[in-house]
């Protein structure tokens, strides 16, 4: 995996404030995260009850299968980023809100 530099300064002009990009960032890398690890889950329940003897080696080569297309996958915080560099983040802040 290369490393890559960002412009740091373009996701900052979203938000105003460097610590608040970094917060904002977090939490949509832990939720793409979450749901990369639920899918993932959803698609290896299925080979989950077979019993060792029985089991078939196609379903060891389907498991592998579906476990390298997974580690092959962007990571989360590089979708997060790549998310904010699209502004298709939703964000907002609640202490700017005005109370009725």
């Amino acid at each position: 995996m290369a490393i890559k530099t960002i412009d740091v300064g373009a996701l900052v002009a979203q938000t105003g404030n460097l610590f608040e990009t970094v917060a904002i960032l977090s939490k949509r890398s832990r939720q793409i995260a979450s749901k990369m690890k639920a899918d993932l889950d959803i698609r290896l329940a299925y080979f989950e009850g077979f019993d060792p003897e029985l089991e078939d080696p196609r379903f060891q080569e389907e498991q592998r299968r579906i476990s390298v297309e997974h580690e092959v996958l962007p990571e989360p915080t590089e979708m997060a980023i790549g998310e904010m560099f699209n502004s298709e983040i939703y964000f907002r802040d609640p202490t700017a809100e005005t109370e009725d």
